[in-house]
């Protein structure tokens, strides 16, 4: 064979196209998804609660409300407000409690808590990490001068001297900077949920290409309805077994609490039985075409996952894959079970919902579409063998 008819094969044909398409589809996908940051960073919610009946609680919660672009929410209680923010509701709680006022006209030191939730998209907490930052250096340089010069005329120290004295008294103004489900250090930990729910994503994607194409070759020598239980069995088996390995890895490398193992694997099988069944869809419409629909599907779900940013700073399309997607509700299941963000609950049956949903499409297509094949003959004259026949012997 010489090289001209090895490029002519059908190998090297749908490679090509594939390494173009998937150059082209992730590209897009990513390129246009991605965009979204930092320009949508003014669709996050912030809550600024004032507990401060002084002037300056009241001056600064004005302050920031004008000058903090995102959406501020200042009808909350501090308790209500907290309680969002661990559903990652809101990106920033910010409190000025109700001695504010009081302990800087004291020349006391005067607290804001400023609360993040670390166990939500990574491009939210570093985000709102810096925003509390450039606050707190604000403040303090301005306000914590302004309080002391303050305190030292009403204790008539002449205006000049007052100032001089002002400039030299440490900080009175102090920013609480306080984390809600403190993730540990190392990326490797806060884009675990990310990195579990992709690996089990992918490894779901390639063996619905497998497993539906064993579906189509025995075709004929089992009943449809046989062959999808044997499909979905075959599932179930690939999703145990690559669970174990998956957290075995997990947990060797991250830091994770080995009280969680049972409710990681359950849902890790969840996920796989979602996503192959996701999966699957377009593979028993097409067959091994539907490779060309998944990829852009699985790249998708990388953007709407909500691991790199939440739903709010989502453009349309992603924000609506979001709602139908395995990768988001595993990955919120993760933060929530791996850190504590939230209640585990709704992502769970968000995930059970779309699994059972993606089955029910499935049963639907191998009832309608994929058409009824007479059982081998071969098969149906061995289930007939009488009972008294004899062997035949050759001498």
């Amino acid at each position: 064979m010489k090289f001209k008819q090895f490029l002519n094969l059908q190998g090297f044909k749908a490679s090509i196209f594939m390494g173009i398409f998937y150059a082209i589809a992730m590209l897009l996908i990513f390129l246009l998804g991605y965009s979204a940051l930092p320009g949508n960073m003014d669709e996050l919610k912030v809550a600024i609660i004032n507990d401060d009946a002084g002037e300056s609680g009241s001056q600064i919660a004005e302050q920031l409300t004008e000058s903090l672009p995102f959406k501020i929410d200042t009808e909350l209680t501090n308790e209500k407000a907290l309680d969002k923010l661990g559903d990652n509701k809101y990106a920033l709680v910010i409190h000025i409690p109700e001695t504010f006022t009081e302990n800087a006209q004291k020349g006391e030191s005067a607290q804001i808590d400023f609360t993040v939730n670390e166990a939500s998209a990574t491009m939210v907490s570093s985000a709102m990490s810096s925003v509390v930052t450039e606050i707190n250096n604000q403040l303090s340089t301005s306000f914590s001068t302004q309080t002391a010069h303050g305190v030292l005329l009403n204790m008539n120290v002449p205006e000049e001297q007052a100032t001089a004295i002002a400039e030299q008294i440490e900080t009175a103004y102090v920013g609480n900077y306080v984390i809600m489900n403190d993730v540990p250090d190392g990326m490797h930990n806060s884009m675990l949920p990310m990195f579990l729910t992709m690996a089990c994503y992918v490894g779901a994607m390639i063996a619905a290409m497998q497993l539906v194409g064993a579906f189509k070759l025995s075709r004929g020598k089992a009943s449809k309805v046989k062959l999808f239980t044997y499909v979905q069995g075959s599932a179930l088996i690939i999703a145990v077994v690559s669970t174990i390995f998956a957290l075995i890895v997990a947990f060797s490398i991250s830091d994770l609490d080995t009280s969680i193992i049972f409710k990681l694997a359950g849902q890790q099988i969840l996920l796989y039985m979602a996503a192959f069944n996701v999966c699957a869809i377009f593979t028993f419409l097409i067959g091994e075409a539907g490779m060309i629909i998944n990829i852009p599907v699985l790249l998708s779900q990388t953007i709407a996952n909500g691991a790199t940013m939440p739903r709010e700073m989502m453009y349309g399309f992603f924000n609506f894959v979001s709602h139908i997607s395995p990768m988001y509700y595993s990955v919120q299941s993760y933060y929530a079970v791996m850190f504590g963000s939230t209640e585990q609950s709704p992502f769970l049956w968000g995930l059970v919902a779309v699994a059972a949903g993606a089955m029910i499409i499935n049963m639907i297509i191998v009832r309608f579409v994929h058409k009824d094949v007479p059982l081998d003959v071969i098969a149906s004259a061995n289930t007939s063998v009488p009972v008294n026949a004899q062997p035949i012997v050759n001498n």
